[in-house]
Parts: C-alpha cells; structure tokens; sequence
C-alpha cells in the first residue's frame, strides 16, 4: 500500500522547513534513527520554462551528489525527473552553497551500487522497487 500522497507532503513540507532552517545540517529522523541529509534541486519546468525547487534526499559519491527518481514507488516518474532529462543543467542548494550541476542517468552498475546506499540510510527505498513495475532512476549529479 503507497503512503497517501497528502501525508508524504505534509513530511517532506516539514523536512524541508527543519533543513532549510538549519542550512541543510539537520533533516527529519530516518527509519534507522539516523539522519539523511537534503538538497534542493532547482529545475525549469520543461513547457512552461517557469522556475521549480524540490527537496530531495541525497548521498555523496566523491564530488557528485546522488538522488534517486523513487516518487515513493508510484508508477510514474516525479516531474523534477523529466525536467531533469529535458534540460540536465540544474543548480542545488546544500546548505547555504549553491552548485551548479550537470545530471545523468547512472549506469546499471552505478546504479546497484548507488540504490544500495539509499536503502542503508532510508530502508523504505527498498520497498520502493517492489510498489511499482518501472525501473526507479539513480541521478548522479556532476559539477559543472
């Protein structure tokens, strides 16, 4: 059963108040009872061209950021992931730096590597790939 579209905001909307507040140093409790940290990924919007900002989860590959394309296991991908594809040269803010970034599809390989961190730190993201029938997207995240 997918958790209700309304609840998931409601947590990501405070999420992304503690994380803004705290300049991205603190975020809400994972299931682990650690911390996953948050950026926020500025996009323009494919038809409109108008200006979006997402808080997403991310961990730290060497100098890339890596986020994942889950919408929560719905069937569909999040429109900050078509965005992406539409236009792969975003910015994001972690913390108070803001980063200009190039995005891409990571490989099968990264992507088995990469998927297995967010379970580590946020388990539900296993859970994720059981709700729906699409592969779930790993975006790695360059500087540019």
């Amino acid at each position: 059963m997918n958790t209700p579209r309304w609840l998931l905001r409601i947590l990501w909307l405070e999420d992304r108040a503690l994380s803004k507040l705290s300049g991205g140093r603190m975020a809400l409790p994972n299931g682990s009872g650690g911390a996953v940290r948050t950026l926020f990924l500025r996009t323009k919007g494919r038809k409109t061209g108008a200006k979006r900002r997402n808080g997403l989860y991310y961990v730290d590959d060497g100098s890339n950021l890596i986020i994942v394309a889950s919408n929560a296991g719905r069937d569909q991908d999040p429109a900050w992931w078509i965005n992406l594809q539409a236009q792969p040269d975003a910015e994001v803010e972690v913390g108070k730096e803001v980063r200009a970034v190039h995005a891409r599809r990571a490989s099968p390989e990264e992507a088995a590597r990469l998927y297995e961190r967010f379970i580590a730190g946020l388990p539900q993201y296993g859970g994720y790939r059981e709700r729906t029938t699409r592969e779930i997207p790993v975006v790695i995240l360059e500087p540019r």
